[in-house]
Order: C-alpha cells, then structure tokens, then sequence
C-alpha cells in the first residue's frame, strides 16, 4: 500500500519535531521512498521532470531550463 502526506507526517520518528521540521522530514522521506530503488539515470530523469513541472507551474517556460541538463 502507498503511503499517504498524513503517513509520512505521523511517523514516529518526527512526530516530536516542531512542525516546521516535521513537514521537511515528511518531504524527504516521501521522495526517498519514492526514488530509492531508481538508477541513476531514472533518478536525473525523475529531478528533471520534478524541476520542469515546478517551473511551469511557477508560469516559466523551458527556456528557463538549461539545455545541459539533459546530459547530466
């Protein structure tokens, strides 16, 4: 089963953390589950896409994104 955002927060090992900590750990346990078993390449592709819908969403076009990132 997939952990969901409330999962991630209420896990015990960041459940005495001031909140503000609590929501950076949640962060970084989410996206560690999510790319642990990645290679690599899977890896750059996922930060990629990761960086370009965050750009988009942010109203920037791909001219933002440097063209050598496709050959990291």
């Amino acid at each position: 089963m997939e952990k969901t955002w409330d999962d991630y927060m209420n896990d015990p090992d960041i459940l005495d953390e001031p909140m503000g900590l609590r929501i950076t750990h949640a962060m970084r346990l989410k996206v560690h589950d999510e790319t642990k078993h990645m290679t690599t390449a899977e890896h750059t592709a996922y930060v990629n896409e990761r960086a370009r819908a965050t750009l988009l969403r942010l109203g920037m076009t791909s001219e933002y994104v440097s063209p050598y990132a496709e050959n990291l």
